[in-house]
């Protein structure tokens, strides 16, 4: 009776360690989530400089931050360290040229981390090249993780403090998703600091929802605002809830392959870091690359189908930036460019916006725009566009010089 006592608790301890891995292991997957509401402490609210009450977050002004791209494997030296300035407007410095009132044309860009150029230095974004290719300067508004609602928003704010000829409005098709959001760990798993506003079509009108956080230290009890955040964001009934993890979590782990690849990897980074040298012949930090693209299809899939139930709500978003132009007397041109996890699919499928950019052209005569995917030619290796390295794959300088050209074409098309 005793051996078989024994083996019972043996095999409930050896369950519970097994749960306990899984857990662990899926705590570290960018694909699932493991808790709604995860602790903030303090010290993470002390680095969350850039948040803004009526934004969410916006960058500062006067601010140069030096940031590690992540282009080095561990106990080596880092090679790629890329320098964030901003100037008292709170844009990106603009190296080519310096404000001047009496400039022939005058350019400012808004939009997302696409905008924003990551991952380059202030000298390797597309507002650097255009400003030589026009001798002018050209702000850059672009915000990490807006979409299309907040940089409209920003606009709105910035504009008459800096008033130009030219307004860019440049985002990437996960728009479609962000101006679905009010809290992005509800989409973006792990992004718990990203309150915001959004906007809601009533009637046929937007209607501002503004961000229920109006003061930084709101965010140390947001489960407080639970319903909010639960009526207001669209994601989380229809991405959040479908991957949240719960016990058995050994189910989960084994649900898909690819967790069990991601979770197999990030086991040999540790190694590494507790070595604190390389395995010869093994690049962890590439898998683990290529294994979070993977797990990243099927959100672009659902980006995908956004376009197509909530179309509605981005044209009104644009119709908004036109006549907002009118009214100040700009002209407005609108961008997409893509991340890396569209284009690989995109590359396969067609863009998963469909014919956007084309209608928005024919429906508004004086709304410029620009599908950047028909101006970038990769050939069959789509992962040049971008750097070697890093967050989430943005443009290489290279790709920045080319977008530089292509929208400086517009503005020289249109002073002729």
């Amino acid at each position: 009776m005793l051996p078989l006592a024994v083996l019972a608790i043996a095999i409930v301890v050896l369950v519970i360690a097994i749960e306990a891995l899984s857990y662990q292991s899926l705590k570290r997957i960018p694909a699932v989530a493991t808790e709604e509401f995860p602790g903030i402490d303090r010290e993470l609210l002390g680095k969350f400089s850039s948040f803004d009450p009526e934004l969410g977050w916006c960058p500062q002004p006067n601010r140069e931050k030096q940031k590690d791209t992540g282009d080095h494997l561990p106990g080596e030296e880092v090679r790629t360290v890329v320098t964030y300035s901003t100037d008292e407007y709170g844009s990106r410095v603009c190296p080519a040229n310096d404000r001047e009132e009496d400039a022939d044309v005058t350019v400012s860009t808004y939009g997302d981390s696409y905008c924003f150029c990551r991952e380059v230095n202030d000298d390797e974004t597309f507002q650097h090249y255009m400003a030589e290719e026009l001798d002018t300067h050209v702000a850059n508004y672009g915000g990490g993780n807006y979409g299309l609602d907040q940089s409209l928003m920003r606009l709105k704010r910035q504009y008459p403090e800096e008033e130009t000829d030219y307004v860019f409005m440049v985002v990437t098709a996960s728009s479609i998703a962000r101006i679905l959001s009010v809290w992005k760990h509800y989409q973006e798993f792990g992004n718990i600091l990203a309150v915001k506003p959004r906007y809601v079509l009533e009637d046929g009108d937007l209607e501002r929802i503004d961000s229920p956080v109006d003061e930084k230290e709101d965010l140390l009890d947001l489960e407080s605002k639970a319903d909010f955040l639960r009526e207001y964001d669209f994601h989380y009934d229809h991405w959040f809830k479908p991957h949240y993890a719960s016990f058995p979590y050994t189910t989960d782990l084994f649900d898909d392959p690819e967790y069990l690849k991601y979770a197999a990897i990030t086991g040999g980074k540790e190694l590494e870091r507790r070595a604190g040298r390389s395995i010869p012949g093994v690049d962890f930090d590439e898998a683990q690359t290529q294994s979070a693209l993977r797990m990243e299809q099927p959100r672009v899939r659902y980006h995908e189908r956004l376009f197509d139930t909530h179309e509605p709500l981005f044209d009104a978003l644009i119709e908004e930036f036109v006549d907002y132009a009118e009214q100040q007397g700009f002209t407005p041109v609108f961008a997409m460019v893509q991340q890396l996890r569209y284009a690989k699919y995109e590359s396969e499928h067609g863009p998963i916006y469909g014919d956007l950019v084309d209608r928005l052209d024919e429906k508004y005569d004086t709304l410029e725009t620009v599908d950047m995917a028909r101006h970038l030619d990769p050939g069959d290796d789509v992962e040049s566009l971008y750097v070697e390295r890093g967050e989430g794959g943005h443009y290489s300088p290279e790709t920045n010089q080319e977008i530089g050209r292509v929208l400086a074409d517009i503005v020289e098309n249109g002073s002729e």
